[in-house]
């Protein structure tokens, strides 16, 4: 017997709505990132999580270290926000606590690579179309988004409506295959908690990913490894522009 509409959740609702819009026009299916869910995915294409962990050694055992001005200012951060976190919506977690971290690792690579948020990304196949404007990413580009590098994912509610995982790897699946990479990093947040994720392709249409332990950002301890989390990223980053333009120089 089939379900009534008031017994389905939000996502099961977003399934079905998308699966209409698609089937009643003569075009590709497009899925937009902010309401993509897993299910959705591991239709289009095979995905799996991989539970191995060792795959985060370099970049979480890395030997950054944080100036004492960091440290003073993110104690600073938890002292001032972390009794709100829970309360804030998506807007107020963003501008009360995301930001002012985001500011201080400051991902202005260069002229050319920068942090963008709200900016499309569209991977076209001959099956499908993944497109939207991811929360937070660094890519290559003055004015328009080129070449990705990295994303963030924001949700504040504990998955209630919409996957940030899902969302998140879906931009990350369009960033190896815009990118012609094979592997990825990215995070997704919840409220305090941090997750941070790697994407690997293994063949066409085949990707496998790692999901890390938590961060709470409202423990001081987990909002440093954080920060140098994000420190790495973006020296990798730096690395990576420099050895594409020797490359390109041969």
């Amino acid at each position: 017997m089939k379900k009534e509409l008031d017994d389905i959740t939000y996502e099961e609702f977003l399934e079905l709505q998308d699966k209409f819009n698609n089937n009643s026009k003569s075009k590709i299916a497009t899925y937009s990132f902010s309401r993509i869910t897993m299910n959705i995915l591991r239709s289009l294409l095979e995905i799996r999580p991989n539970i191995d962990d060792f795959i985060f050694n370099e970049w979480f055992e890395n030997d950054i270290k944080i100036y004492d001005e960091n440290i003073i200012f993110l104690k600073n951060l938890i002292e001032k926000e972390s009794k709100y976190i829970k309360f804030y919506n998506e807007k107020d977690l963003e501008i009360n606590f995301l930001i002012p971290i985001l500011n201080k690792i400051d991902f202005k690579i260069n002229q050319n690579i920068r942090a963008f948020s709200q900016e499309n990304i569209t991977y076209k196949t001959d099956k499908f179309i993944f497109n939207g404007e991811p929360d937070f990413f660094v890519a290559e580009g003055l004015d328009i988004p080129k070449k990705p590098y990295f994303f963030i994912q924001e949700f504040k509610r504990d998955k209630d409506r919409t996957n940030p995982e899902a969302q998140l790897l879906a931009e990350m699946i369009c960033a190896v295959e815009l990118n012609d990479w094979k592997i990825i990093k990215g995070a997704y947040i919840r409220g305090a908690i941090w997750n941070f994720v790697i994407l690997e392709k293994l063949a066409e249409n085949e990707y496998q990913y790692f999901e890390s332990k938590i961060f709470n950002s409202s423990n001081i301890e987990d909002l440093k490894s954080i920060y140098k989390n994000l420190l790495f990223v973006k020296n990798e980053i730096i690395e990576m522009v420099k050895n594409e333009k020797k490359e390109n120089e041969k």
